[in-house]
């Protein structure tokens, strides 16, 4: 069994209710700090509220993304996003001037407290009382996505399907059944394209307003400052799809083309870029999400003791749900509790390879959530996406050695990794794309839909646009943006997939060639958390925050010269 860290300053039978949290905040703002002890003391009573409240908070969100149809869930989330989070804010506010100005602040130990105060201080900057009912009412509206999506399903044959389960029809060898399959998720997604239009129009106008307030001129570069990336620009960002332009999409333009020659087809469709060229049935490298858990527990084991250690102690203490059902929101995600050290796994499984995939992803945020487990405070374990990505994606590739506990057959074996590098490869356009498409949106906050469906076009062609020929379905190329949680939910969390992800080739490169140092590298640099900056966790993982197109390329010719010999 886990149990929650022993609480030192909340009292006894604590309530999560505001009458209950807020004499907590009054005290940490009115208490007076005589000494650098008492400093530290005072830091860890606050990081241990803040830690209640995130766990509270993290199972509220879980609750609801399992049964999207439960007022009654939703209640309860609600309650936290407008009752709690805005009386929350300003205090924290207080507490961050409280802590900047105390005199003992520069006694702290500068090398332990440097990321910390400096991520303090950038909130301090950007924060703004008439933010607060605007950020309560994005939190709220931006959760509609889940529903609306999460009752999407289809009728194929007798039988209904969520969209996740229907998907599992593109992988058929009969070209028929694929291409029935893609209409009618195409047909059902276009269904509620207006609908999601004028939610994210009304989530743009509400973003905008809140960098207006910060006294930024959009939204994108507020969100540069929020999110904390000290260490590269949105010029960066640019290069970077430039990069991934002329580096990549060559690559998978060729591949596309063998796709084709093999498929015996004059053009590739939508529908054919998920079956296997071979003419194979799909890959099915289980039958059942317990099935799944209990696989991914054997290959964790198999890389090392403690990976699949921590699996067991998540399936013993019921932190899964993994099977897809209508009511379920869509995606799959890692969220860690913050009192218990462990972290839930979410997804939606309908027993493919991709599921796979997405379990030894989610599994990696997990083996995080729990390196990190004992830090200090709180917030030293709030790592940053780029470092949080790496995590998982990381893992991705370094479980591939050990995927024959999925796959009995060799050549089945053979296959999953060469699907999973061309994945690998494939990532990298469509991060480019989401992400310029986003500057794009927040820097011309004004647009009308017309134009942002004409920037999107723009933006996907260049790269590739799936490498498919979308003529005839003009509208479904139009709304695929829509598919993509992160742009109605997180928004401008994605680029950090794309420097994760040459991260994580560099270190399966590393892993490949020595696997025991290259395995105890990562897991040194995620047991660091975020005390120190990316670059300096990268180096810890023996390998470099770098996303130049020599870099990238470099990077690319790896995984082609991996792909080649299988």
């Amino acid at each position: 069994m886990i149990h929650k860290k022993t609480r030192t300053y909340i009292p006894e039978g604590f309530e999560i209710k505001w009458e209950s949290i807020e004499p907590l905040f009054v005290e940490l703002r009115d208490r007076q700090i005589n000494s650098v002890a008492d400093l530290e003391k005072w830091l860890h009573d606050r990081s241990e509220v803040e830690a209640a409240l995130e766990e509270d908070f993290a199972w509220r969100y879980i609750r609801m993304t399992c049964d999207t149809n439960s007022a009654e869930l939703l209640q309860s989330f609600q309650y936290f996003a407008t009752e709690i989070e805005p009386k929350m804010a300003p205090y924290s506010n207080e507490l961050n001037k409280k802590l900047v100005a105390s005199d003992w602040v520069d006694k702290l130990d500068s090398n332990k407290y440097f990321i910390y105060l400096r991520g303090v201080k950038k909130s301090l900057e950007l924060f703004r009382e008439e933010n607060i009912p605007l950020q309560t009412e994005i939190q709220v509206e931006q959760q509609k996505y889940q529903s609306i999506t999460g009752s999407m399903s289809v009728h194929i044959g007798e039988k209904e399907y969520t969209l996740e389960q229907a998907s599992v029809f593109l992988k058929d060898t009969d070209r028929a059944k694929r291409q029935e399959a893609w209409e009618k998720i195409t047909q059902r997604r276009l269904q509620d394209k207006d609908t999601l239009d004028k939610l994210f129009d009304h989530l743009r106008v509400l973003r905008h307003k809140v960098a207006l307030n910060a006294g930024f001129e959009n939204f994108r570069d507020y969100m540069f400052q929020a999110l904390g990336r000290f260490d590269y620009t949105p010029q960066d960002c640019y290069a970077f799809h430039e990069a991934i332009e002329k580096e990549i999409v060559p690559i998978l333009r060729e591949q596309a083309e063998k796709r084709k020659d093999a498929l015996q087809l004059e053009s590739l469709k939508p529908w054919d870029l998920d079956v296997d060229i071979s003419g194979k049935p799909a890959l099915k490298p289980f039958n059942s999400g317990a099935e799944l858990i209990e696989k991914s527990i054997q290959c964790f084991r198999n890389i090392n003791s403690y990976l699949g250690e921590r699996l067991e102690i998540m399936k013993d203490n019921n932190l899964f749900d993994v099977e897809s059902r209508k009511g379920k929101a869509p995606g799959g995600y890692n969220y860690p509790l913050s009192e218990t050290g462990a972290p839930f796994i979410f997804m939606n499984s309908a027993n493919t390879f991709r599921d796979l995939t997405t379990m030894v992803h989610e599994g990696g945020h997990a083996v995080h959530t729990f390196l990190t487990a004992d830090l200090e405070l709180n917030d030293f374990k709030h790592c940053p996406s780029e470092v949080a990505e790496l995590a998982s994606m990381s893992m991705e590739l370094i479980s591939m050695d050990n995927w024959d506990v999925y796959f009995d057959n060799a050549e089945d074996l053979k296959r999953a990794k060469r699907d999973q590098l061309f994945d690998v490869l494939k990532t990298l356009p469509w991060v480019a794309v989401v992400d310029q498409f986003q500057h794009w949106i927040y820097t011309n906050p004004d647009h009308t839909d017309a134009e942002r469906t004409e920037a999107w076009i723009k933006i996907y062609e260049p790269f590739g646009a799936g490498f498919a020929d979308w003529s005839g379905h003009k509208e479904a190329e139009e709304n695929l943006w829509q598919k993509q949680l992160h742009i109605f939910e997180v928004p401008f969390y994605y680029i950090e997939y794309g420097m994760a992800q040459l991260g994580a080739i560099a270190v399966w490169k590393n892993y490949k060639e020595n696997p025991e140092k290259g395995l105890q590298q990562y897991l040194d640099a995620l047991k660091l958390g975020y005390t120190k900056t990316i670059k300096e966790i990268y180096e810890t993982a023996g390998i470099k925050f770098d996303f130049s197109a020599d870099y990238v390329r470099e990077l690319a010719e790896f995984v082609k010269g991996e792909m080649d010999k299988l």
